[in-house]
């Protein structure tokens, strides 16, 4: 079976939402303040790579309301191809607040019954060209645990992508206060075995597995059939891992202000490296400075980088990746 010469480098499919960030404040007032922005997991992922010079689409169901309007406005000013997100007229677009304290920053959210929840396997006939015209096709554990329904439209995707000659990358993202964790375990052990590139962290490793040690945890998903993995560290950088050889990554010296975002940056970028045809340690590279820069500001979007400013850190030439 033949399939179409790529002419996308990455379709992402998720969920999109209206961010709210506290900003710093005088602890003495009780009303703290909120920067409006964007997020969700593969939308930031999708942004992310764009700026690093990949050619993105964006797979989702979004409202019809204002926040939708103005989501599809930042698409296409990120210039992410909006072509291939539905508009429900149904359901509102979802939103989500950030808080920060010592311990680091924590999600509220605001998306029960969502446009991008009520995602169904039917949609895929709006998708399937996009997935088989892409080199990769992204998604996460927020993208299976949303709903029911939109979990098996991942595994369709997943399954249509594969059957495309089409690379399939997934993000760990484990958000336990929307699933329990046996249906996490089961959805995204099943989706590891699916993908070509996983992208777990740490933290949520070992609350899927229990494990705690980087080489168990890269070992573990080897074993589920990742041929690549990536196992994001934080601050303490990245280990990835062919199968073969694996390549420990130390962190960034940064002051960090705001984690938001911080691995959907890492996963785009990293994506949009492999599309250019890097290798996974030269990606590599590239995504652990990208996610450095990303947690220098507030908000999941803003700080997104562009090449240029990575390629400073890296004492690189400027150039696209794609030249």
């Amino acid at each position: 079976m033949t399939h179409p010469k790529p002419t996308l480098d990455i379709v992402a499919l998720g969920e999109a939402m209206v961010e709210f960030n506290q900003r710093p404040h005088d602890e003495a007032d009780d009303a703290p303040l909120y920067q409006q922005g964007f997020g969700g997991d593969t939308s930031n992922a999708a942004i992310a790579a764009a700026r690093a010079g990949a050619h993105v689409a964006y797979l989702t169901r979004l409202g019809t309301d204002r926040w939708g309007d103005r989501l599809m406005d930042l698409w296409q000013r990120e210039n992410v191809d909006t072509t291939t997100v539905l508009r429900d007229t149904q359901a509102p677009t979802g939103m989500y607040f950030v808080n920060h304290d010592a311990q680091g920053h924590h999600f509220s959210y605001a998306r029960a019954g969502s446009a991008a929840s009520r995602m169904q396997p039917q949609d895929l006939m709006h998708w399937t060209d996009s997935i088989a015209r892409s080199q990769w096709l992204h998604l996460s554990g927020i993208s299976l645990a949303i709903s029911a329904t939109a979990c098996d439209t991942a595994f369709a995707a997943m399954a249509h992508a594969r059957s495309s000659g089409t690379r399939v990358a997934l993000d760990s993202n484990l958000r336990l206060s929307l699933w329990p964790l046996a249906r996490a375990q089961a959805c995204i052990r099943h989706a590891v075995s699916l993908c070509d590139l996983f992208l777990p962290s740490l933290e949520d490793m070992t609350a899927l597995t229990g494990l705690t040690q980087a080489a168990d945890i890269v070992a573990w998903s080897h074993a589920q059939g990742a041929a690549q993995v990536v196992l994001k560290l934080g601050a303490d950088g990245a280990l990835a891992s062919d199968g073969k050889n694996q390549q420990r990554l130390p962190g960034h010296a940064v002051i960090a202000v705001d984690a938001t975002g911080a691995g959907d940056c890492f996963a785009g970028n990293l994506l949009a490296h492999l599309s250019a045809g890097d290798d996974l340690w030269a990606a590599t590279t590239y995504a652990n400075a990208a996610a450095a820069l990303s947690v220098q500001g507030f908000g999941a979007v803003g700080p997104l980088p562009t090449r240029e400013a990575v390629l400073k850190v890296l004492n690189v030439p400027s150039k696209g990746p794609t030249a």
